[in-house]
């Protein structure tokens, strides 16, 4: 689908083989590269209405593995802007392939270790593992022609390439304007929990977890991942008391996302300690943070630190899932007798969250140094920045780095 008032001349075209144009760090990107001035089309999945504002939009539905790789192939001759962002391995290789011979920019955004990830993915291990083998053939060609990409940008330090031709950390750090301000807890507890749904990011521990504290409630917002999509029928068929507190409501853009939560009690963090989440911070855990709400955390190094540092919640050893939701639900209880300590540390949460508004974050300095690639040209004034934390009250780091030749 193609969405109406195409622009007639796009600067950047975010490209995605594999992401839903709900997807939070493309939200974030897209609103900070509009503050700077410049016209953006996203070409990816899903549904148009879950795109940026402001955009030109083509979405298509979700392919197979060969049909992902026809339109990885397809998406930077189609798409029109002077620079191409690809957001995903295998559209990455194709677009730094096709911008040589459309002599068009070509921004990749790594941000994941997707070698990492593909532990953490089902369809990997199908057919003996040759999806997954496949799949890191793949990453460890892309990675080596992403180092000549007019810009790579990652996640964290940890993400390769750690070497490139230009090298950029944009840390997914929240955008305050797609978050409701600290808000009240509603009467009735409720956890919450936003991004993908599966066992590996603790869906079957969070349900358990509620099942053994009675009164709670759960907002799941997230796609629920196919592999896990039977057993969660299953689960929430077979205990009624269970399915009436629990609501499951999809995928939505970052806003809509965070505004079903707008009054939850907790976040909940359940991540197992899997290759591909032990070094990250997930960008729920900042999200959670600038809401002002408290977390509950797996015992992840980096996650964990963070919770501790900031006294944000509390940290529950990692481990199975009946280890870990007796812990949470546990914590759970205390909380729904004495909700007292909860609100002391929600006052607290909200109070350092309010300080947080009107900084820069990484995705303007994205933003600036694709203006940077960019020839000149007469355009708009910029908007300003887009409001969200750097690092400050969040995270301790240094600033973030400015491109570099390494």
């Amino acid at each position: 689908m193609r969405s109406p008032g195409a622009a007639a001349r796009i600067d950047v075209s975010v490209i995605t083989s594999g992401h839903d144009v709900a997807d939070a760090r493309l939200h974030r990107c897209v609103a900070a590269l509009r503050a700077h001035g410049l016209t953006v089309e996203v070409l990816g999945l899903g549904r148009v209405a879950d795109a940026p504002a402001g955009t030109s939009t083509r979405t298509w539905a979700r392919p197979g593995l060969a049909g992902r790789a026809a339109l990885a192939l397809r998406l930077p001759a189609v798409a029109r802007g002077r620079a191409l962002i690809a957001l995903d391995p295998d559209s990455g290789l194709t677009a730094c392939l096709w911008g040589r011979v459309l002599r068009r920019r070509v921004v990749v955004d790594v941000h994941e270790d997707y070698a990492a990830l593909l532990g953490d993915r089902a369809w990997a291990r199908r057919w003996g593992g040759v999806p997954g083998l496949l799949g890191r053939l793949l990453v460890r060609v892309g990675l080596r022609v992403f180092r000549r990409a007019d810009l790579v940008v990652v996640a964290d330090e940890h993400v390769p390439p750690p070497t490139a031709r230009r090298r950029l950390v944009v840390r997914n750090l929240p955008d305050l304007s797609m978050l409701p301000p600290p808000a009240p807890r509603a009467a009735v507890p409720r956890a919450l929990y936003v991004g993908d749904l599966r066992a590996s990011r603790g869906l079957f521990a969070m349900l358990e977890a509620v099942r053994r504290a009675p009164g709670w409630h759960l907002d799941l917002v997230g796609p629920v991942a196919p592999g896990d999509a039977a057993r969660l029928d299953a689960l929430l068929a077979a205990d009624p008391d269970l399915a009436a507190r629990v609501r499951l409501h999809g995928r939505r853009p970052p806003a809509q996302a965070w505004q079903v939560g707008s009054a939850a009690w907790v976040g909940l963090l359940l991540l197992t300690p899997t290759r591909a989440f032990v070094d990250a911070v997930p960008s729920k855990l900042y999200e959670y943070l600038a809401c002002g709400l408290p977390v509950v955390s797996t015992d992840l190094p980096r996650s964990a630190a963070l919770v501790r540092e900031r006294r944000a919640g509390a940290v529950v050893p990692a481990g199975e899932d009946e280890a870990v939701a007796e812990a949470v639900a546990e914590l759970l209880r205390g909380w729904a007798t004495r909700p007292a300590e909860l609100d002391a540390l929600r006052d607290s949460l909200a109070a350092a969250a309010v300080q947080l508004t009107g900084q820069r974050t990484p995705y303007d300095e994205l933003a600036d140094a694709i203006l940077d690639l960019l020839p000149a040209r007469s355009a708009a004034p910029a908007a300003p920045p887009t409001s969200a934390p750097p690092t400050g009250p969040l995270e301790a780091a240094p600033p973030h780095p400015t491109p570099k030749e390494t």
